[in-house]
């Protein structure tokens, strides 16, 4: 009987994973059982760490090696499982007791709309075209979208909420926002913008779009070939795809630099915590962005996504669990892990109100801006940082050469540098960053 593939690779990444550790444990149990047992019923210490290596080395191999389908058959369960501790964050969150504002819950629970909307746009791709949805522009660029839309109306009402309780906090007079204190405003925004995502998928799908028709028709894209050192690939994307999944960033960070105020207008710390727990998942963004970057062409890093994607939801759930806690909440199911304890430094100093400047910081760097410019000023400057991917990386030979170490140092250093920045800014508020 034939294995397939793909299961054969999984279990073989299994296989030599026990095979690697399973004979220095073993070896151990034996001396712990038979301290004074001669060397001859042991195996060489020497022969342990080449076994090691040697498995190992395989392991590399085999991930080095991974293909698309045993790729994707490896995210398939760290994706569905990001599902359940997600929506646990969503009701933590939602809980009375945090008045968190209510457009800020809607923009977070948008995310939903967006992981949904996309199994379809992902089923369509491989039963019309065989290939995976980020191969495909036009279907890729209309479901990632959505995505922007969750972090963008998530912005925009935490920004309305921390702009109306500074105000209040320095005595100015100031109407409260609606989107505080109703979820209405924010749905109907969410509604009009998904409706827009919808005509960039269902228009170009009845005109007969094939698997690389670009998103929006490649409009923003340079409409003539450029001498670079290498011809851009097919599966490459368009500028208007690259803006949506550099957006997407950079208004995560926003909103994870609002979260930190908001710890300071609520005067709990806890909030501090949501920030940390959303830093997986600007990873998560990161890798899906490299992956892009190397033309789709490290499966491994799918995989990958999907897991940070799953720690990631995990640790905002815990993050808003431990907000409703320090606001008085009380789980049904009684203590756990000490998590109802009261913290006795639920006040913030005065002096640890300052802000840094970086792209978490846009909002209080643009806080003069209505809402219009702001989303203007913030994708425009998308929009050059997209031209510049595009069309810089022709110009080096790294995106071509599918290298695993350097696409997971492009992933990593970023999520250290943004976390040791987060630390800093927790240990010295005077701290500026980097970026």
């Amino acid at each position: 009987m034939m294995i397939p593939r793909r299961q054969l690779l999984i279990g073989l990444c299994v296989a030599v994973t026990v095979d690697a550790f399973a004979p220095p444990i073993i070896a151990v149990t034996r001396y712990a059982q038979h301290p004074t047992t001669t060397s001859h019923n042991m195996m060489p210490m020497s022969d342990v760490l080449q076994n090691t290596i040697m498995n190992l080395d395989q392991l590399n191999n085999s991930i080095l090696t991974m293909d698309q389908a045993a790729a994707e058959t490896l995210a398939g369960p760290f994706f569905g499982l990001s599902l359940f501790p997600y929506l646990a964050f969503l009701y933590f969150l939602n809980l009375p007791q945090n008045e968190t504002p209510k457009g800020v819950t809607v923009g977070f629970a948008t995310c939903l709309l967006f992981v949904f909307l996309t199994i379809p746009a992902a089923i369509g791709a491989k039963v019309w075209y065989g290939v995976s949805l980020a191969d495909s522009d036009w279907l890729h660029g209309s479901a990632e979208s959505l995505l922007t839309v969750t972090n963008l109306v998530t912005v925009i009402a935490f920004r309305q909420a921390l702009s109306y309780k500074e105000q209040e906090m320095d005595g100015i007079g100031a109407t409260m926002p609606e989107s505080m204190v109703s979820y209405r405003p924010m749905v109907n925004l969410v509604g009009g913008l998904t409706a827009l995502a919808g005509l960039t998928a269902f228009v170009p799908g009845l005109m007969g779009a094939e698997v690389h028709t670009p998103y929006l028709n490649g409009f923003m894209d340079i409409p003539f070939q450029l001498s670079a050192r290498h011809p851009e690939p097919e599966n490459a994307l368009t500028v208007g795809c690259w803006v949506i999944h550099i957006s997407s960033l950079v208004e995560w960070l926003v909103a994870m630099g609002f979260c930190w105020r908001w710890a300071d207008v609520s005067n709990n710390p806890k909030w501090r915590g949501l920030t940390w727990g959303l830093l997986p998942l600007h990873s998560s963004g990161i890798t899906a962005c490299t992956y892009h970057l190397f033309y789709n062409s490290i499966p491994v890093l799918v995989p990958l996504q999907a897991m940070l994607t799953c720690f990631g939801n995990t640790t905002a759930m815990f993050a808003a669990y431990r907000i409703a806690v320090s606001n008085g909440w009380r789980a049904p199911w009684g203590e756990i892990l000490a998590l109802n304890e009261e913290d006795s430094s639920n006040a913030i100093q005065e002096e640890d109100s300052q802000s840094l400047v970086g792209f978490e910081d846009l909002g209080d760097a643009l806080a003069t801006d209505n809402d219009w410019t702001f989303i203007a000023k913030l994708f425009a400057g998308c929009a050059v940082a997209s031209y510049l991917v595009k069309y810089g990386e022709l110009w080096f030979d790294f995106p071509f050469e599918s290298e695993l170490y350097l696409s997971l140092a492009f992933i990593f250093i970023p999520s250290l540098l943004n976390s040791f920045k987060w630390w800093k800014r927790s240990q010295d508020p005077t701290f500026d960053g980097w970026f």
